[in-house]
């Protein structure tokens, strides 16, 4: 992993991002490769969206070729959807097919605890598909655990399930 890093979005990315983030949701089977009955895919293409009223972060190999992003939100912003004070959420977590199985993700998500370090916020949530099975082992291998509490549903076909996890001191 030590030939990835994470940085904010630059402006110029912003159609590659969304891109990147519609494909990898598209190859995982969480999006319809026509048609879009939910509305959802704008919602993961609107990268410049995303830059406006949150944070996001992508990750680049040596050669500055784009790897994954993620989108993070604090409570009450246009993007937190389960949040609370003391709270940073992250979203919209998506790694390029190609650079699969190399660690992207989880540095997305260690850059995310990072980050909440940095704004002195003691807990990371999220909401995931039930369906995303791949992305909870990590989750769960990264320290997060289920809050049922929070699990919600924004539309019939859907399911969402809350995680939590502590931020690590150092």
């Amino acid at each position: 992993m030590s030939d990835i890093s994470v940085r904010p979005a630059r402006v110029d990315e912003l159609p590659a991002i969304g891109a990147l983030t519609i494909a990898a949701y598209r190859a995982d089977g969480y999006l319809p490769e026509s048609g879009d009955p939910t509305g959802y895919a704008a919602t993961l293409s609107d990268a410049d969206s995303r830059m406006r009223s949150a944070e996001l972060l992508v990750a680049v190999d040596t050669t500055g070729t784009l790897l994954g992003t993620v989108t993070i939100a604090l409570p009450g912003t246009p993007y937190a959807e389960i949040s609370r004070e003391g709270e940073l959420e992250f979203r919209m977590l998506a790694v390029s097919t190609r650079a699969r199985n190399r660690g992207v993700g989880e540095t997305l998500v260690r850059a995310v605890f990072t980050r909440a370090r940095e704004l002195a916020l003691p807990t990371i949530v999220l909401c995931s598909s039930r369906t995303m099975s791949t992305a909870h082992r990590l989750y769960e291998r990264l320290g997060f655990r289920r809050l049922p509490d929070r699990d919600w549903r924004p539309g019939p076909e859907v399911e969402l399930l809350a995680y939590a996890a502590p931020v690590p001191t150092s």
